[in-house]
C-alpha cells in the first residue's frame, strides 16, 4: 500500500479536510523523515508563508528541534512548548502537539508568543500566567462589587427611587448604568477566562442528561433570543435517550458562551442545536481522540443565519491574546468568551472550532468524550 495515497486519501475526505482547515489551531502533517506534506490556512498565517514554501522546508528548519519536540509531545501526551521561526527568520513561541498517524505525525501549534510577551523562559512565564489568573479570580468579589454597586444605584436613579430628575441627568444617568453594565459583561468574562486558566479550576465528572442541559441554557436565554424575534431549533432525535459522562458544568458554560455569541451574530432568523455522534473519517487524526470507539463522542453544532464572519474575523477567533496586538479591538470581548471556550474544550479532551460565511451564518461545533473511561483517561 502507497502510504503517499493513504495520507492523501485520509487529508482530502470532506469531513475531516473541512474540520482541520476550520480548527482554530495551527495543522502541519509532517513526514517521518520530517518533511512536512501539508499544512491548514492557519499555519500560512502563523508561518506568515504560503502553503508551497512551507511544504519546501523541513520540520525542524521551522521549529527549533522539530522532530525531537514532537517524539515528546507524542510520548507524554502532553503539549511542548518550543520557538519557532518564520522563512524570513522571525522567532515566536509556540505550543506544539503531537500524534502519529500511520507512519507520519499530524503536529497541532498554537502561537503563544503575546502570551508569554516574547520571553525566552517560556516555563517562567507560563507559571506567572498561572498566578496571575489564580490572583484575579480570588479578587472577583472585591472587582465586581463596586462595578455592581454603580449598576444598581444608577438603575434605582432611573427607575426613580431617588426622586426625580432632569431630562439632562436621566441622560447622563443613562449613560453611566449603560456603560457600568457594559464593563461588568466585560469583567465577568475576563474572571471567567482567567478562571478557565488558572490552577484553581475544578473539575466535577457525572452522568447527566445533555438534553435537559442545552435545554435549560436555551431556556436562560429566552430574553435575548424573543427581544430580537429569533427562534430556537433543536435536534437531538439521535441521541434522545443517551446521558454522558462528562464535566456538566463546564460543558455549560461552553455552549453558553457559543449560544451567546450566535445570539449577539443574528439579527433575524434562526439559532438550531443539534446534537449527535461524529462520523470516524471526521475525527481520525485529531490528536486529543486516540483509539476512540464507536459513539464515545458526541458533535455539538450550533448553527445561526446570522451576519456570519469575515476571514479578517475568524483569524485567531478563540484567541483573545491575539486580539490585543489587533488596532481594532471592538471584538476583544467575543474573543475572551470564544477563548474560554477553547480552553474548557481542551479540559475536557476536546475541540472546539467555527465555520463561518458573510452573511450565511456561522456555526460552532464541539466534539468532546463522553464516556467515562474514555473522558477520564487524561485525568
Amino acid at each position: 500500500m502507497n502510504l503517499g495515497n493513504v495520507f492523501r486519501d485520509f487529508l482530502y475526505g470532506l469531513n475531516l479536510k473541512r474540520v482541520l482547515k476550520n480548527l482554530p489551531d495551527t495543522v502541519l502533517i509532517v513526514e517521518s523523515d520530517g518533511r512536512i506534506s501539508w499544512v491548514n490556512d492557519k499555519a500560512t498565517t502563523v508561518f506568515e508563508s504560503g502553503r508551497r514554501l512551507l511544504k519546501s522546508y523541513h520540520f525542524d528548519d521551522l521549529v527549533d528541534k522539530g522532530r525531537e519536540k514532537i517524539e515528546k509531545s507524542i510520548a507524554t501526551r502532553t503539549p511542548i512548548i518550543a520557538g519557532a521561526f518564520t522563512p524570513t527568520a522571525k522567532e515566536f513561541f509556540i505550543e506544539l502537539n503531537a500524534k502519529s498517524y500511520r507512519g507520519s505525525y499530524i503536529v497541532t501549534i498554537r502561537d503563544i508568543t503575546a502570551m508569554t510577551n516574547v520571553l525566552t523562559n517560556a516555563e517562567q512565564t507560563s507559571q506567572f500566567n498561572k498566578e496571575k489568573n489564580a490572583m484575579l479570580v480570588k479578587l472577583a468579589n472585591e472587582i465586581k462589587s463596586p462595578i455592581s454597586s454603580i449598576v444598581g444605584f444608577s438603575q434605582a436613579l432611573l427607575d426613580g427611587m431617588g426622586g426625580e430628575i432632569t431630562e439632562k441627568q436621566d441622560k447622563y444617568v443613562k449613560i453611566i448604568n449603560k456603560n457600568s453594565n457594559d464593563l461588568l459583561t466585560f469583567m465577568d468574562k475576563l474572571i471567567e477566562f482567567s478562571y478557565a486558566e488558572s490552577t484553581l479550576y475544578e473539575y466535577d465528572y457525572q452522568t447527566f442528561d445533555i438534553i435537559n442541559s442545552i435545554q435549560n441554557i436555551i431556556r436562560a436565554n429566552d430574553f435575548a433570543v424573543s427581544n430580537k424575534g429569533l427562534t430556537v431549533n433543536f435536534d437531538y432525535e439521535e441521541v434522545a435517550k443517551r446521558a454522558i459522562f462528562s464535566d456538566e458544568k463546564t460543558l455549560k458554560t461552553i455552549i453558553q458562551n457559543l449560544f451567546e455569541t450566535s445570539i449577539k451574530l443574528t439579527d433575524t432568523g434562526s439559532i438550531s442545536f443539534r446534537i449527535f455522534y461524529p462520523e470516524p473519517e471526521m475525527i481520525k487524526g485529531m490528536k486529543v481522540f486516540d483509539n476512540f470507539k464507536e459513539n464515545s463522542l458526541m458533535q455539538i453544532s450550533i448553527s445561526d443565519t446570522g451576519i456570519g464572519l469575515q476571514e479578517t474575523e475568524m483569524d485567531g477567533l478563540f484567541e483573545p491574546y491575539n486580539q490585543l496586538d489587533k488596532t481594532n479591538k471592538k471584538n476583544i470581548v467575543r474573543s475572551i468568551s470564544l477563548g474560554t471556550a477553547n480552553i474548557l474544550a481542551r479540559r475536557l479532551h476536546g475541540v472546539v472550532w467555527a465555520e463561518s460565511e458573510v452573511m450565511k451564518g456561522t456555526t460552532f461545533n464541539i466534539i468532546i468524550p463522553i464516556e467515562k473511561d474514555f473522558a477520564l483517561k487524561h485525568e
